[in-house]
């Protein structure tokens, strides 16, 4: 039988073990000369901004000192400073029921009925503390898990609209005026339920995609509840500073006469704070002191700016149509504004 020999070994046959020397590789590229020019310029343009106001400091210092950037600025810290405690609290709450409360918790206490599960969500929803940014998530949570739609739906329009940290911050901005937050609790809540109703009755399976996981599913607790908190105050917080700066130049930069005219109308008061509600898009934590810094408009006028603003806003639709899919958004977002606009203003109507 043939024995195969294994090749020597080179320490057998006197060879040195040398290292391979790696393959030549092509020189690494430089960088690219503008890629290098912009990385240099962020420092030289911060520098020439903070040149020019050295320079100008006088100018600046003369129009910060004008009338109308006093009461301008006035109106801006003082919405901040009244509107942020709230908001924040209102974040910690909502991502902490939004990590530690697990969604089926809410599929077992809906009723399997229908049409009885649209207003307990509705109520469901009174009872807990969250923004408007919360109440996306968890909704799209609730119809994974199989509840209702109408019910999700019923839940996602009061949760932000009618929880205590809301009612709170109504009370506070409005202290010459509590009807003002039995007449938001009030309508809220009935025009939450009737869009609820409605689309148990005219919605069709079809337009709601299956939501996807939220995005801090699967992390640990400690994680997605910092995860939340963050995401919610840079978004919420943003639209607060936007929100205070439009009721500050709407306070101290726009003819009295103009407001004065919008406000004389009740029609046009009641569209033209109800658009305003939507393109502001401030959070429901903070929206009070906002609509409470409009005096020239009626009490009506700005109960439709509170109803409005937490159900239907840009930012909500766009969450709307990530979350449920954009031909639910395109039907649910006028309808809702709809609704909530002949809501308010029936419930001012008979409250206020």
């Amino acid at each position: 039988m043939a024995v195969t020999k294994a090749p020597p070994h080179p320490r057998d046959t006197g060879e040195e073990l040398r290292p391979q020397s790696p393959p030549a590789s092509s020189p690494a590229p430089s960088r690219a000369p503008d890629a290098e020019a912009r990385r240099l310029d962020s420092p030289l343009a911060l520098t020439l901004l903070m040149l020019l106001v050295v320079l100008c400091q006088g100018p600046i210092r003369a129009a910060l000192g004008a009338p109308v950037m006093q009461s301008w600025m006035t109106v801006f810290v003082a919405v901040l400073v009244q509107a942020l405690p709230f908001l924040v609290l209102g974040v910690l709450l909502s991502a902490a029921i939004a990590v530690f409360v697990p969604p089926s918790f809410f599929a077992r206490a809906l009723p399997s009925n229908p049409v009885l599960a649209v207003p307990v969500a509705g109520v469901a929803g009174a009872v807990l503390p969250g923004c408007e940014c919360a109440s996306v998530p968890v909704a799209g949570a609730l119809v994974r898990r199989g509840v209702t739609p109408a019910a999700a739906l019923a839940f996602l329009l009061s949760a932000p609209a009618v929880n205590p940290i809301v009612l709170t911050a109504t009370a506070v901005a409005f202290p010459r005026n509590p009807e003002m937050v039995v007449a938001r609790l009030v309508g809220s809540l009935l025009v939450a339920c009737a869009m609820g109703w409605l689309w148990l009755r005219l919605g069709r399976a079809d337009l709601i995609k299956a939501p996807a996981r939220h995005a801090y599913e699967g992390q640990g607790k400690g994680a997605a509840f910092w995860g939340s908190v963050r995401h919610d105050v840079v978004h919420a917080g943003g639209f607060l500073v936007v929100g205070a700066m439009a009721a500050a130049t709407l306070k101290a930069v726009v003819p009295q006469t103009w407001l004065r005219t919008a406000a004389e109308n009740p029609v046009i008061a009641v569209l033209a704070l109800a658009g305003l509600a939507v393109v502001l898009s401030i959070c429901s934590e903070a929206d009070a002191f906002v609509a409470a810094s409009l005096t020239q408009f009626s009490l009506t006028a700005r109960l439709t700016f509170l109803v409005v603003g937490p159900m239907i806003d840009l930012k909500l639709f766009a969450m709307q149509t990530g979350t449920f899919g954009r031909a639910f958004a395109l039907r649910f977002a006028p309808a809702t504004l709809a609704l909530a606009i002949v809501g308010s203003v029936l419930t001012g109507w008979v409250l206020l």
